[in-house]
Order: structure tokens, then sequence, then C-alpha cells
């Protein structure tokens, strides 16, 4: 996986919002990586600005636009005082989401980077269609920004299914946070277990079956922490029995973790994680930054 070397923070220049822009512009410092602000001026909203006038507004338009313009570089003023980081601005009128990935791939970025909340294109971002529509549309990376960026991250929760992409997602967790101490998280049901115990299976012949399921799983664990590289003093290996979505968001408290990244699609329990409820809810109710990375078809 190539370093990361640019980074996009979309913004609505929102209050909110300024927390993903905080951390975007933490992360570039820490990485010696290029940082661009964007702001996209929604060309509908001007549409319905022009109906309502009834008028030649080129002139209003263009002290939007100016005004805009200066928010946007006073922000990249304040990234500078604050984080010591240099950041270009980007300033266009479109459709927010085109806009968006197409400056990412202008840019050929590493890493996008969003508020979960803020005001207009950022307000649903969560609880609506905007980050399934964004994940959609770009396969770069999506941090999804929660907390105010304070320091770097110090304890990452990397959610494991032992598929190329599990382990690609913790490739990149290493990029992101180098410095923070990593847990790595897999959780694992018995197939079919509600059904053999319907079915009359003995408890004690389930509990059997959780043992070796779980044996299996501590080794694969171990193989994975041998052949990535990981840092002995600075990993957590954590193997529990129960439902994914559960067990991760259990963990990410217990383990004080100010950051999950997960992969886009894998297999077993993370299978679909985009298209399924696993993501929804982490991202719905995780208190740390959510990371969402991609993996192209082999």
């Amino acid at each position: 996986m190539n370093a990361i070397r640019t980074l996009v923070a979309p913004t609505d220049l929102s209050a909110l919002a300024r927390h993903a822009v905080a951390r975007a512009a933490l992360l570039a410092a820490e990485l010696h990586a290029r940082l661009s602000l964007q702001h996209v001026v929604n060309a509908g909203a001007l549409d319905a600005l022009r109906h309502l006038l009834d008028a030649d507004t080129s002139g209003m338009q263009q002290k939007l636009l100016d005004g805009v313009r200066a928010d946007l570089e006073a922000l990249a003023s304040d990234m500078q005082s604050r984080h010591r980081v240099s950041a270009d601005v980007h300033l266009s009128v479109g459709g927010v989401l085109g806009e968006i990935v197409e400056h990412a791939d202008a840019l050929d970025a590493d890493l996008l980077v969003m508020g979960a909340r803020g005001a207009g294109f950022m307000r649903e971002l969560l609880v609506g269609s905007t980050t399934e529509r964004v994940l959609r549309k770009t396969a770069r990376p999506l941090l999804v920004v929660k907390q105010i960026a304070h320091e770097p991250y110090r304890r990452v929760l990397v959610p494991v299914d032992f598929s190329p992409r599990s382990l690609d997602a913790l490739a990149l967790a290493r990029q992101v946070a180098p410095q923070a101490e990593l847990v790595l998280l897999h959780a694992f049901e018995v197939p079919f277990e509600g059904k053999l115990r319907y079915a009359g299976v003995e408890e004690h012949a389930l509990s059997s079956l959780r043992v070796s399921a779980r044996r299996e799983a501590v080794a694969q664990m171990n193989e994975l922490v041998t052949r990535t590289g990981v840092d002995e003093n600075r990993v957590r290996r954590i193997v529990v029995h129960g439902e994914a979505t559960t067990q991760v968001l259990e963990q990410e408290q217990e383990q004080d973790c100010d950051l999950i990244v997960i992969g886009k699609r894998g297999h077993g329990l993370f299978g679909e994680l985009l298209l399924g409820s696993v993501t929804k809810h982490i991202l719905a109710r995780s208190t740390a930054d959510v990371l969402v990375c991609d993996r192209k078809p082999d």
C-alpha cells in the first residue's frame, strides 16, 4: 500500500466541520503530506437564488464566491498557525458529490477526510445516504471525523476477518496512526449455532464447537501479527465470541479507542461491509472516528 502523500478535506465551513479540517491538518503535519481544503458551492442553490431574484445575479454570485473563498483561505491560514501545515484551497461550483470525487481524483488523493456532522451537504452524513454515496463513488479511503482533534491517534481498533481486505485495513491503520497502539479484534460465531441449539444440540457440544472456533481464530490472529510485522509491544489481540457490530462497539469503549479502521468489503461476518448493517451501525453509534478503506477487486 502506497504512503499517504495527499489528503483532501471537503468542508462546508461550519463550526462542526472544522473538526474534520483540524484532524486533516494534524494528519498532514504528522505524515508530511499535502493538504487540500475543498468547498463546493451547490449549483442548484445558486440556480434557486437566480430564480428568486428574477434578475441578473452575476455580481451577487461573484460576491458570494469571493466571500466563500476568503473564508476558505482564512481556514487554511488558521490551520497553518495551529498545526504548522500549509494547505491549498479549492473552490468550485457544481454537484457536491461529483465535485468531491473529481477533485480527489485530480490530486490522486490518498485519503478523504470529512466531518460526521455539519451543515448543508454534511448535515446528513451519517443518518442519510451521503456517506454511502461517497463510498460508492470512490475507492479512496474515507475518514469520518467525530471527535475534536487534540493529538495524534493513540489507540486504533481494527476489526479483522483475516481476508486480504482486512490486511489492507491494518496496513492503512499503521500509516494513518504510525505511533498508535493497535487493537486487533476478531469476532467469531459458530456457523448455524442458533439452528443447532434449536435442533436440540446440547450446550456442552456447542461449547466445544466454540472452543475449537476460538482456537482456530487465535492461531490466525497470531499468524496475522507475525506476517505483517506489527510491533508486538504496540498491539493487543482480542478474539471474542459474538455478533460483529456489538463486539466492535463494545471493544471501542472498553479499550478506549479513538479510531476504528474497517475495510469496505470482506468475507464472513464482515462481508459486504458497506452494503450491510455493520458499517452503518458503527458509523452511527461509535464515538470514535471511523476510517473506511476499500480494496480494488483482485
